[in-house]
């Protein structure tokens, strides 16, 4: 896809990490940028560099979801671009002891539905709502109408302990990625996802430096942390090459994950 200062794009996650990242080349290669994020305050400041718009949203709500496309298409035109990176997620072992009491403990269903929710369901949510959106444009060329990007996760094939569920939305993804580009080839858009592995974003930095300098060199090479530029710049390739689709992609040093 040929992308130029008519293209909109919506990002969510946009406030921070990779969602940040991938606003800013978007916006850097003139593309109308809306950041979909719960963060207000870093996300208004994230669109105001970028000379982009703003949408508190929460992916989780279908109420929400589509307030925000409506804001967002109603300042810049319908999307050609969903870059989606935003989640919501829970933790745990299926069954662990407590280390406190011993006793033993059941990841619950309630939690396991929530990440659910977070992952997979929110991704089809945004996906398919955009899609629809789509539909409506003229195509270019290939007779193509749009791009969806997808945030997957090494975790869909090699999750640690305690991301039962983190690994299960995460590999949903994955599974989703391929009938869903067939669903919508007749509509002229493709359907990709990235795997990162191990990334450099807010939430790691604020790890202790030991664990930090462990996880960087537990990568086979290069020996550190995925940076978000490196996202941004695969879903840059990703959007421009029209002829990926139906990919889920490692992006990730080569690492394959311990169990713990």
């Amino acid at each position: 896809m040929e992308i130029t200062n008519e293209t909109a794009a919506i990002v969510t996650g946009g406030a921070s990490g990779l969602g940040r990242a991938t606003a800013e080349a978007l916006a850097a290669a003139g593309v109308r940028v809306a950041i979909f994020d719960l963060n207000e305050e870093a996300g208004s400041e994230v669109a105001a560099a970028i000379g982009g718009l703003f949408c508190k949203v929460d992916i989780t709500s279908e109420e929400s979801v589509i307030a925000g496309l409506e804001q967002a298409r109603a300042a810049n035109g319908q999307e050609r671009i969903l870059v989606h990176c935003a989640m919501a997620n829970r933790k745990g072992k299926t069954v662990g002891r407590n280390k406190q009491t011993g006793e033993l403990t059941r990841f619950s269903t309630e939690d396991f539905e929530f990440a659910t929710h977070g992952i997979l369901i929110a991704s089809y949510r945004l996906a398919s709502l955009s899609a629809l959106g789509m539909a409506s444009l003229d195509p270019l060329e290939d007779g193509e109408r749009g791009t969806i990007i997808l945030t997957s996760s090494v975790a869909a094939q090699d999750a640690q302990i305690g991301q039962i569920a983190y690994g299960a939305g995460k590999a949903g993804i994955n599974g989703m990625v391929l009938p869903m580009a067939r669903d919508l080839m007749d509509l002229g858009i493709r359907v990709n996802a990235i795997m990162p592995g191990i990334f450099g974003t807010p939430l790691l930095g604020r790890l202790p430096q030991q664990v930090f300098d462990n996880l960087s060199a537990s990568v086979p090479f290069p020996k550190r942390l995925g940076k978000p530029t490196e996202y941004a710049s695969l879903a840059l390739e990703l959007i421009r090459n029209s002829y990926f689709n139906g990919q889920s992609i490692r992006l990730d040093g080569a690492i394959r994950m311990a169990p713990r």
